[in-house]
C-alpha cells in the first residue's frame, strides 16, 4: 500500500471522487503543504487535499494524474470552480520520490504542459481535516451544489 496526497479545489467532491476509483483502499480529507502544525481559519497557506491510499498493484500515479485531471482545470492557479484562492491551489504531493517523478513525467508528456499549473511537491506537512469534512459528499449529498464537480463525474466509476 503507498500514499499520495491529491489537491483538487473542494475537497469534499475529490474525496467523493476518489474514493471511487480503482486501486484505491482509502481516502481521508486534509490539508497539505501548509506552515503550521494546525488548521487556522486562514489555512497558513494549506491546501485543501485527500490523503489517498492505494494498492500500487491495482493503480499507479499516472492512473491517478489521469483521474485528476478528469475533475480539475489544470491551467487554473488557485481556483476551481467557484472557489478561489491558495487553499484550492491543485496539487500532487508525496513523501515518496518515485511518485512525483512520476507525477512530473505524465504532466511532461502532455503537449499542454507549458499551461499546467498543477504542483508536484514534496509532502512538507499534512493535517487531517476536521470530521466533519470527512466524507462530507456521504453524509450531505446536497452540497454536491457547492462542488466543481458533476454527479456524474463522482458516479463515473462506481
Amino acid at each position: 500500500m503507498e500514499t499520495v496526497y491529491i489537491a483538487g479545489g473542494c475537497l469534499w467532491g475529490v474525496q467523493a471522487f476518489i474514493k471511487t476509483l480503482p486501486g484505491v483502499l482509502s481516502t481521508e480529507a486534509g490539508r497539505a503543504n501548509g506552515i503550521s502544525e494546525t488548521l487556522s481559519d486562514k489555512y497558513d497557506g494549506y491546501a485543501e487535499c485527500v490523503k489517498t491510499t492505494f494498492n500500487p498493484m491495482q493503480t499507479s500515479i499516472t492512473d491517478l494524474m489521469n483521474y485528476l485531471f478528469e475533475i480539475i482545470d489544470p491551467y487554473s492557479i488557485n481556483k476551481q470552480g467557484v472557489d478561489e484562492g491558495l487553499k484550492y491551489r491543485t496539487g500532487v504531493y508525496s513523501e515518496i520520490e518515485s511518485h512525483l517523478k512520476e507525477a512530473q513525467q505524465f504532466i511532461q508528456q502532455r503537449s499542454d504542459r507549458d499551461k499546467i499549473v498543477v504542483e508536484v511537491l514534496p509532502l512538507e506537512s499534512y493535517v487531517k481535516s476536521a470530521d466533519e469534512h470527512q466524507d462530507r459528499l456521504d453524509k450531505h449529498p446536497e452540497d454536491i451544489s457547492l462542488c466543481h464537480i458533476s454527479k456524474s463525474i463522482l458516479n463515473k466509476y462506481n
